[in-house]
C-alpha cells in the first residue's frame, strides 16, 4: 500500500505497511511508536521474512523493562523496551525448547526522560489499548 509519510499528505507517496495517515493513535507512553506506518526499509525486511514483527501491550512492555532495569541497571526508553520484551520472550522460548540461540536487539535509548511512564506503570495507571477497526479505503490507489 502507498501512503503519505506525514499526516497532512504533503510528502511523496511511500510504499509501506500503514494504518493510514489520518489514524489517531491511542496515547501510549512510547511516543516514538505513535506513527501510522512502517519505515520502507523495515517493510522490505518484514516482507522478505528477514525480521518478524511483534506487537505487545504497553503494560507487559513496562514489566519487561522493569526486569531489564533491575538485572542490567539500565532503564530502557519505552520504545526500546519493546525490543527488550521481544528479546526476553525469545530467550524464554529458546530455554523452554532447550535450543541455543543468538539474540540481537537494539537498545536505542534510555528511559531517564520517560520516568513518568514508569511511575504510571508502577502505580497501576497505565492502560492497554486493543486494536480497533481501521478504515484505509481513502488511501491513494496506485
Amino acid at each position: 500500500i502507498y501512503d503519505y509519510g506525514d499526516t497532512a499528505g504533503l510528502t511523496p507517496l511511500i510504499k509501506m505497511y500503514t494504518v493510514g495517515h489520518r489514524y489517531i493513535p491511542p496515547p501510549i507512553h512510547a511516543g516514538g511508536l505513535r506513527y501510522h506506518g512502517v519505515a520502507p526499509t523495515l517493510a522490505v525486511l518484514v516482507k522478505n521474512k528477514v525480521v518478524e514483527p511483534f506487537a505487545y501491550h504497553q503494560t507487559e512492555v513496562f514489566k519487561a523493562a522493569q526486569i531489564f532495569a533491575e538485572v542490567e541497571g539500565i532503564v530502557p526508553a519505552p520504545e526500546a523496551a519493546h525490543a527488550v520484551k521481544a528479546a526476553i520472550d525469545i530467550a524464554l522460548d529458546a530455554k523452554k525448547k532447550r535450543e541455543k540461540t543468538v539474540i540481537l536487539f537494539n537498545m536505542s535509548g534510555h528511559g531517564l526522560l520517560d520516568l513518568s511512564g514508569y511511575q504510571d506503570y508502577l502505580e497501576g495507571r497505565l492502560k492497554d489499548y486493543e486494536p480497533e477497526y481501521i478504515n484505509i479505503s481513502y488511501l491513494p490507489k496506485i
